[in-house]
Protein backbone atom coordinates (compact mmCIF):
# COMPACT_ATOMS: atom_id res chain seq x y z
CA UNK A 1 0.00 0.00 0.00
CA UNK A 2 1.66 3.31 -1.22
CA UNK A 3 1.44 6.41 1.46
CA UNK A 4 -0.81 8.09 -1.56
CA UNK A 5 -3.42 5.26 -1.38
CA UNK A 6 -3.28 5.84 2.95
CA UNK A 7 -3.93 10.13 2.53
CA UNK A 8 -6.54 9.02 -0.21
CA UNK A 9 -8.66 7.06 2.39
CA UNK A 10 -7.77 9.53 4.71
CA UNK A 11 -4.93 8.09 6.62
CA UNK A 12 -2.14 9.82 8.30
CA UNK A 13 1.03 7.90 8.62
CA UNK A 14 4.42 9.38 9.96
CA UNK A 15 7.56 7.00 10.93
CA UNK A 16 8.54 7.42 14.49
CA UNK A 17 11.37 5.61 15.52
CA UNK A 18 11.17 4.34 19.08
CA UNK A 19 15.01 3.37 19.45
CA UNK A 20 16.19 4.67 22.50
CA UNK A 21 13.04 5.45 24.06
CA UNK A 22 11.60 2.96 27.15
CA UNK A 23 7.78 1.70 26.56
CA UNK A 24 6.19 -0.47 29.31
CA UNK A 25 4.78 -3.96 28.18
CA UNK A 26 1.56 -3.21 28.86
CA UNK A 27 -0.35 -0.19 30.74
CA UNK A 28 -3.73 0.67 30.37
CA UNK A 29 -3.72 3.69 31.19
CA UNK A 30 -0.93 4.98 30.10
CA UNK A 31 -0.44 8.82 30.08
CA UNK A 32 1.45 10.08 26.72
CA UNK A 33 2.43 13.27 28.50
CA UNK A 34 5.17 10.38 30.06
CA UNK A 35 6.72 10.21 25.93
CA UNK A 36 10.25 11.42 26.02
CA UNK A 37 10.38 11.08 22.38
CA UNK A 38 10.19 14.54 20.90
CA UNK A 39 8.99 13.30 17.59
CA UNK A 40 6.22 11.63 19.29
CA UNK A 41 5.15 14.37 21.68
CA UNK A 42 5.02 17.11 18.93
CA UNK A 43 2.50 14.71 17.27
CA UNK A 44 0.43 14.18 20.25
CA UNK A 45 0.56 18.13 20.95
CA UNK A 46 -0.31 18.72 17.76
CA UNK A 47 -3.39 16.44 17.34
CA UNK A 48 -4.58 16.60 21.00
CA UNK A 49 -3.93 13.18 22.53
CA UNK A 50 -4.79 13.65 25.90
CA UNK A 51 -4.30 9.65 26.52
CA UNK A 52 -3.05 6.06 25.90
CA UNK A 53 -2.15 2.41 26.35
CA UNK A 54 0.51 -0.05 25.53
CA UNK A 55 -0.31 -3.59 24.85
CA UNK A 56 1.53 -6.37 23.53
CA UNK A 57 -0.19 -8.78 21.53
CA UNK A 58 1.98 -12.02 21.86
CA UNK A 59 1.08 -15.40 23.75
CA UNK A 60 3.01 -14.39 26.78
CA UNK A 61 1.79 -11.29 27.13
CA UNK A 62 -1.82 -11.09 26.58
CA UNK A 63 -4.39 -13.44 28.66
CA UNK A 64 -6.52 -15.25 25.81
CA UNK A 65 -4.30 -14.82 22.91
CA UNK A 66 -5.92 -16.81 20.45
CA UNK A 67 -9.51 -15.43 21.01
CA UNK A 68 -8.17 -11.73 21.20
CA UNK A 69 -6.90 -12.29 17.85
CA UNK A 70 -9.59 -13.72 16.33
CA UNK A 71 -11.86 -10.86 17.47
CA UNK A 72 -8.97 -7.92 16.25
CA UNK A 73 -9.46 -9.90 12.62
CA UNK A 74 -13.53 -9.07 13.05
CA UNK A 75 -13.90 -6.04 10.79
CA UNK A 76 -15.21 -3.58 12.61
CA UNK A 77 -15.94 0.27 12.90
CA UNK A 78 -15.19 3.02 15.43
CA UNK A 79 -17.28 6.39 15.77
CA UNK A 80 -13.64 8.19 16.65
CA UNK A 81 -10.24 8.38 14.44
CA UNK A 82 -7.75 5.59 15.63
CA UNK A 83 -4.78 5.95 16.39
CA UNK A 84 -1.48 3.23 16.61
CA UNK A 85 2.12 3.54 17.38
CA UNK A 86 4.02 0.51 17.04
CA UNK A 87 6.95 0.25 19.31
CA UNK A 88 7.79 -2.97 18.54
CA UNK A 89 7.29 -6.13 15.75
CA UNK A 90 4.59 -5.91 13.04
CA UNK A 91 0.98 -6.90 12.03
CA UNK A 92 -1.17 -6.36 9.13
CA UNK A 93 -4.49 -3.58 9.19
CA UNK A 94 -7.01 -4.21 6.40
CA UNK A 95 -9.24 -1.36 5.79
CA UNK A 96 -12.26 -0.56 2.88
CA UNK A 97 -11.55 1.80 0.09
CA UNK A 98 -13.94 3.63 -1.77
CA UNK A 99 -14.60 0.79 -3.97
CA UNK A 100 -15.47 -1.35 -0.81
CA UNK A 101 -11.91 -3.77 -1.72
CA UNK A 102 -9.69 -4.78 1.39
CA UNK A 103 -6.47 -2.85 1.17
CA UNK A 104 -3.39 -4.32 3.33
CA UNK A 105 -1.09 -2.12 5.30
CA UNK A 106 2.10 -3.45 6.83
CA UNK A 107 2.56 -2.12 9.78
CA UNK A 108 6.60 -2.55 11.79
CA UNK A 109 8.10 -0.62 14.32
CA UNK A 110 8.00 3.10 13.80
CA UNK A 111 4.78 3.03 11.89
CA UNK A 112 2.46 5.74 13.79
CA UNK A 113 -0.75 6.01 11.75
CA UNK A 114 -4.63 7.15 12.48
CA UNK A 115 -7.56 5.42 10.86
CA UNK A 116 -10.25 8.24 10.17
CA UNK A 117 -13.68 7.50 12.20
CA UNK A 118 -15.97 5.52 10.18
CA UNK A 119 -13.35 3.52 7.97
CA UNK A 120 -14.24 -0.23 8.31
CA UNK A 121 -10.63 -2.43 9.43
CA UNK A 122 -9.52 -5.20 11.03
CA UNK A 123 -5.87 -6.14 12.39
CA UNK A 124 -4.37 -9.29 12.37
CA UNK A 125 -0.59 -10.38 13.53
CA UNK A 126 1.93 -11.28 11.10
CA UNK A 127 3.63 -14.88 11.34
CA UNK A 128 5.79 -13.59 14.37
CA UNK A 129 2.73 -13.19 16.40
CA UNK A 130 3.99 -10.56 18.17
CA UNK A 131 3.30 -6.69 18.12
CA UNK A 132 3.88 -4.06 20.89
CA UNK A 133 1.73 -1.07 19.98
CA UNK A 134 0.64 2.33 21.36
CA UNK A 135 -2.85 3.46 21.24
CA UNK A 136 -3.37 7.42 21.69
CA UNK A 137 -7.07 8.68 22.15
CA UNK A 138 -8.18 12.17 22.06
CA UNK A 139 -9.71 13.37 25.23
Amino acid sequence: CTKETLLELGINYWNVDPTGFEYPVKSVPWDPKDALDPALAEIRDNRGYSYADIITVHPDHLPDFENKVKAFQEEHIHDAEEIRYILGGSGYFDVRDFQDKWVRIHIKTGDLMTLPEGIYHRFTCDSDNYIHAMRLFKG
